[in-house]
């Protein structure tokens, strides 16, 4: 096996070529493209012939996996399912459904499973069904954000902990995205709001739809630093638009970057993509007895 790896951005991203991550590979050419994850923070497989036993055999070389709660369809399982099909049917969910008002939150700049305390290292989504147009995965590199920052800035984020809820983040979508059983397993997670790259010592801004405020701010003051940074952290440089073709794996750092979802017909056309979760390492940050939002 000939690997060979393509720069797609010039800050991150990369194309990987060479590689069937539905077969069996051994530990030299994995050990490649881990390093690749390392470097480059998010990795593009085209012509990947991935079915849900061989996805879940490949991410579990990254790490555990994370079993899906009870906000997605795919709940029990170890995907997020991201369509606008029923799981049991296959038919088109209407728009007006609570799991399409749902799948809205990830229009939002956000990274996976932020509001869990261990967190995510990453994500591998595979496109098994793919719209005619529209949908493209968005990516922003929180690496470059940081570097960028003024020194005041990083000053100010150094040390700081941030409160990252599920809750939080799809309510500012709709009040009907999730029901008080969900609400009941999502407390929500206390996060640091640098992410340190244990192999390269890369620094990454870490905040996203899913942090709501910073502990010790007053609450106000703390959401407005991080839809700040949100924002900074957004803007068209340092992004990446991945534009899906049938048979696509893309896996990404949820350390590193932020990414979001853009808009397809969801009435006219169908979509199917599967997501499996590697659970992060953390806490990072002594979590609390019980969490602010949570005690709302």
């Amino acid at each position: 096996m000939t690997i060979t790896i393509r720069p797609l951005h010039p800050l991150f991203c990369a194309e990987i070529d060479g590689v069937d991550t539905g077969e069996p590979m051994d530990d030299a050419a994995f050990a490649e493209i881990r390093a690749a994850l390392d470097e480059h923070s998010v990795l593009v497989f085209h012509d990947q012939n991935l079915d849900d036993e061989r996805q879940v055999a490949f991410s579990r070389r990254f790490g555990p996996l994370q079993t899906s709660g009870k906000a997605n369809p795919a709940t029990g399982t170890y995907f997020a399912r991201q369509s606008n099909l029923d799981i049991t049917t296959g038919s088109v969910i209407p728009a007006e459904d609570r799991r399409m008002i749902y799948q809205k939150g990830n229009y939002l700049w956000h990274s996976d499973s932020s509001f869990n305390a261990a967190g995510s290292l990453c994500s591998l989504l595979s496109a098994r069904i793919v719209p005619p147009g529209g949908g493209n995965t968005e990516f922003a590199c929180m690496r470059a954000a940081y570097d960028a920052l003024p020194d005041v800035v990083k000053r100010n984020l150094a040390g700081c902990v941030v409160e990252h809820s599920l809750v939080w983040s799809r309510g500012t979508v709709s009040g009907e995205a999730l029901t008080p059983a969900m609400k009941a397993e999502l407390p929500g997670a206390w996060q640091a709001m640098v992410q340190v790259n244990p192999v390269n010592g890369r620094k990454a801004a870490y905040a996203g739809a899913h942090a709501s405020h910073v502990i010790g701010w007053p609450r106000e003051q703390g959401r407005a630093f991080i839809a700040w940074l949100n924002e900074f952290a957004t803007q068209p440089p340092f992004r990446y638009s991945h534009a899906w073709r049938q048979g696509d794996l893309v896996i990404w750092d949820n350390r590193a970057v932020l990414h979001r979802a853009t808009a397809y017909d969801t009435v006219r056309h169908k979509r199917l993509m599967q997501r499996t979760t590697v659970r992060g390492d953390g806490p990072a940050v002594a979590q609390p007895e019980r969490y602010e939002l949570a005690a709302e």
